[in-house]
């Protein structure tokens, strides 16, 4: 089997519902997680904005979610699985922050990867420090593509 990441909100590269967005509501998708690998010891979940770099000079970071258990199938929307952890935001905050393009349309990126070892990071953790955590011990990831316009 191979990993995938889908929502029942949004086709893989088709438009992100407002209620989804930063301004307007701020409710995080609804995710579904297939093919997880057997040895997969945690899952970890993170959602940017490449095409932030060229309004404010750097991938935007929208969410991050490690050490979902593997057994998980499913992110409801407006949650996270119990015992996971979230990371901090480039907003400042800690937890899902949704899709708010400055300037034209946007491509979300939703990352998830299966990783043989749950994470050692505390509650707040930066995408840098989580991607760091995760080095060398990625078995396999996938990726799932939403367009949002302001």
């Amino acid at each position: 089997m191979t990993l995938t990441l889908s929502s029942t909100a949004f086709e893989n590269g088709g438009s992100i519902p407002k209620k989804y967005g930063y301004k307007h509501g701020n409710t995080s998708p609804p995710l579904t997680l297939n093919g997880i690998p057997e040895k997969t010891a945690s899952l970890v979940l993170i959602m940017d904005d490449p095409d932030a770099m060229g309004a404010v000079g750097k991938v935007w970071v929208h969410w991050i979610v490690w050490n979902i258990e593997p057994n998980n199938a499913e992110i409801t929307e407006n949650s996270i699985p119990s015992n996971c952890i979230e990371g901090e935001t480039d907003f400042g905050e800690i937890g899902y922050g949704g899709p708010a393009p400055p300037d034209k349309e946007h491509t979300y990126i939703f990352k998830l990867y299966a990783v043989d070892k749950k994470l050692d990071a505390p509650k707040g953790s930066n995408k840098k420090q989580i991607e760091s955590s995760m080095k060398n011990h990625i078995i396999e990831e996938t990726v799932l593509k939403g367009k949002y316009a302001p």
